[in-house]
């Protein structure tokens, strides 16, 4: 599909696999943030305009939140919010903060596409799939650990062939296609 090359999906790690955890003053935060936006500017750069956030606590909502911060200056840029099931923040126990950042970006985002009403077992890796399914590029925030969603998402995005940055939370090192 030629609509593929200009899309982008992001996928990884929630807040508590993260060497920071949810503290946003942690200078290994603030300079993952800084990697993060100049990873999607790039991609902007590149003719991609369309992005897929899958709206889960930590990568999303922060890939979020960067896209929406580069559309101010780009009106070009399209915001997708593929949503699991309709009370994905409640349900996972979200803390207020990361509440609050989820309606603000749900609300600001050029689509909403909610998949299920009601949480089922493997509706997040449903998502996942979903969002590869609808880009050509997936941007991956990923430890390399072999089990849990990102691992498989990423798994999903090499079955099909799909480019693929990662951004190692750990090291910040960014890798492309190298596997």
């Amino acid at each position: 599909m030629k609509e593929l090359q200009h899309s982008c999906a992001f996928t990884g790690h929630r807040t508590q696999k993260l060497p920071w955890k949810d503290n946003e003053q942690d200078p290994r935060f603030i300079a993952f943030r800084d990697r993060l936006k100049g990873q999607i500017a790039a991609l902007v750069d590149s003719g991609i305009t369309d992005f897929y956030t899958g709206m889960a606590e930590g990568t999303d909502l922060w890939a979020g939140k960067a896209v929406l911060q580069l559309r101010r200056n780009n009106p070009a840029i399209r915001l997708h919010c593929i949503i699991p099931y309709a009370d994905q923040p409640f349900n996972d126990k979200w803390g207020m903060r990361s509440q609050v950042w989820y309606f603000r970006i749900r609300d600001a985002a050029d689509e909403v596409k909610e998949l299920s009403r009601d949480y089922y077992d493997g509706c997040l890796l449903d998502c996942n799939r979903y969002m590869v399914d609808h880009a050509g590029t997936l941007l991956a925030v990923y430890n390399g650990e072999y089990r849990g969603g990102t691992a498989a998402t990423v798994r999903y995005a090499q079955k099909l062939d799909r480019k693929i940055i990662i951004i190692d939370p750990t090291t910040g090192k960014i890798s492309r296609d190298e596997w």
